[in-house]
């Protein structure tokens, strides 16, 4: 008998803990979404793949630890950790991996303008002193076209304007 009450008390903290993990596991999901912005689309299958996660995750600890039996204490134990995680650890875990994680953003983006630095320079100096000419050159022609159109336009206009005043 003590056996059996010493085994459900090994097992409901062992589902505490698992409902740590799972507010661990949505806590990422949170994170991700506060230091990326994603569309609406993007935020309903985060949700599908946390869904189905979390349950292939219970499932197999059910299994590996109660041989597959539901018990009404697992639920309680699972909830309880999920609330006592998200009451005590959750807002600090969330604020400290969010400015990691913006932390990180900002190195990356240094790292590759100072990686992209040159090819800019590159570009920029090919763009000013190669095509730059050529835009030049090809605004004049465009311009020159535009008003020889002009011309043959009114032209036409004012000849066809001389053919109705002598009908």
């Amino acid at each position: 008998m003590d056996a059996t009450i010493i085994n459900q008390a090994y097992l409901f903290g062992i589902y505490s803990v698992c409902g740590i993990i799972i507010g661990i596991f949505f806590d990422l999901f949170r994170i991700l979404r506060r230091s990326f912005k994603t569309p609406d689309i993007i935020t309903y299958i985060e949700d599908i793949i946390f869904g189905i996660l979390t349950g292939v995750f219970l499932i197999f600890i059910i299994f590996v630890f109660n041989n597959g039996e539901l018990r009404f204490y697992i639920f309680i134990a699972l909830i309880l950790g999920f609330f006592i995680y998200l009451l005590t650890i959750s807002k600090y875990f969330i604020k400290i991996n969010v400015r990691i994680i913006i932390t990180l953003k900002k190195i990356i983006i240094k790292i590759f303008s100072l990686i992209f630095y040159p090819i800019n320079l590159i570009k920029k100096v090919i763009f000013k002193f190669i095509l730059k000419p050529f835009k030049i050159l090809t605004i004049n022609v465009n311009d020159i076209l535009k008003t020889k159109l002009l011309k043959i336009k009114k032209n036409k206009k004012i000849h066809k304007d001389k053919e109705d005043f002598s009908e």
